[in-house]
């Protein structure tokens, strides 16, 4: 078992190192990275490029999410345990978005691959998590309060989802936690009232 867990481990970790926005951007011959806030996250990436190009964004991390989650998820389902596996897919795939050591460890958040990571330990959550991001952002403009409460949603949604399965509650927690502590900057801009607002639906920020 503890062979299964190593393997799912490394291999979801490793594919968290597989970023969406540093992908597509190398692709224009250009690093995300180097442009904005210089995260390699989805905002960052509609922000410099625009919407219209962000499609392979969501894809790349989104199926590279789902993978993990499964992939760790059906080694340890020969012990009837693939939600742990799910769960720890989960959590390793986005500490090797967030934290990628083949790229200088200059990750995303984790936002976008937390919301698949749900979808596959629970749709429902997953759906609630969705709405919540989509009302703030739609009621404020702003991405990074969304996604801070999304994340927080996220946490205690699946501790609740899965209350009684510590393993799968320690990893849902940690997941949130870890997200929104990648945002500590947007909340500290946010407390100052500094923070930029941000139009997913095209080039640039709103103003």
């Amino acid at each position: 078992m503890w062979l299964s867990i190593l393997v799912g481990i490394l291999t979801s970790y490793l594919l968290g190192n597989l970023n969406g926005a540093v992908c597509m951007s190398a692709l224009m011959h250009d690093d995300v990275r180097a442009h904005g806030s210089g995260n390699a996250g989805l905002t960052n990436f509609v922000r410099n490029y625009g919407a219209g190009k962000a499609l392979g964004v969501v894809l790349i991390d989104a199926g590279k999410a789902v993978l993990a989650c499964l992939v760790t998820g059906l080694l340890l389902a020969a012990y009837g345990c693939y939600a742990v596996g799910a769960a720890i897919g989960g959590l390793c795939v986005m500490l090797g978005h967030t934290f990628p050591a083949l790229l200088g460890f200059r990750g995303g958040k984790g936002i976008l691959s937390g919301l698949f990571i749900a979808l596959v330990l629970d749709w429902r959550v997953a759906l609630i998590i969705l709405a919540v991001f989509a009302l703030i952002y739609v009621l404020t403009g702003y991405v990074s309060l969304g996604s801070v409460i999304a994340a927080t949603v996220f946490g205690i949604g699946l501790a609740v989802s899965y209350w009684g399965n510590w393993p799968v509650v320690f990893c849902s927690v940690a997941m949130g936690a870890l997200a929104v502590f990648m945002h500590r900057g947007n909340i500290s801009r946010l407390l100052q009232g500094t923070e930029r607002k941000t139009n997913l639906f095209k080039k640039g920020k709103s103003e």
